[in-house]
């Protein structure tokens, strides 16, 4: 939703750096927050963690924040972004794709067979990555890796945000073109939504 003219002179005390403002914005949305990333890991706990660290980097960001963009559309964004590299960071470890595994309630059968796909997917994955243009390789990295907005990423790169918009496309679709056929469903899903 857009901001209210309140809501819009709350932003613009907290590109100032006044704390009642933050305090203010951060009573507004925390809740909503805390709901929306809860739907994703299903802990109360990690939620909150989420939610806090959401609302470090709007502090830290205060100066970049466009004050007539829709500022719950950026607040959201990078939530989703911490929640996705949250989980990305679980993948990692064997404890951590059980712990994906129960929370997206996937079913397997037989363990060993998880196992080599999900080394099949990381090895597949790093190739593909490697074919992308340098171009491609960075914005990659720069969302999936290190978390940042599509308009972060433009802004860093001193390029339009279409510009990135349209890469990732690309960039997914490569990906899901040549891996779509050789793995399972579920690690489908992983280089999707996780990668």
């Amino acid at each position: 939703m857009n901001l209210t003219k309140s809501n819009i002179e709350l932003i613009k005390l907290l590109k100032k750096g006044n704390m009642v403002a933050f305090d203010a914005i951060y009573n507004q949305y925390c809740h909503k927050l805390h709901q929306f990333v809860l739907m994703y890991l299903k802990q109360t706990e990690d939620a909150e963690e989420i939610v806090q660290e959401v609302f470090v980097k709007i502090w830290e960001s205060r100066l970049r924040i466009d004050e007539y963009s829709s500022f719950e559309s950026f607040l959201f964004t990078i939530a989703y972004n911490s929640t996705m590299s949250l989980l990305r960071k679980r993948v990692s470890d064997r404890k951590s794709k059980d712990y994906l595994k129960s929370v997206q309630q996937f079913e397997t059968s037989d363990e060993v067979i998880e196992e080599i796909q999900y080394n099949e997917l990381n090895e597949k994955v790093q190739s593909l990555i490697n074919e992308l243009t340098p171009r491609q390789k960075e914005i990659y990295q720069l969302s999936r890796e290190e978390g940042l907005t599509h308009k972060e990423i433009a802004q860093k790169l001193k390029i339009s945000e279409s510009t990135v918009n349209n890469h990732l496309g690309t960039i997914l679709k490569f990906l899901k073109s040549n891996i779509e056929g050789s793995l399972s469903v579920t690690v489908l899903f992983l280089i999707l939504f996780l990668y």
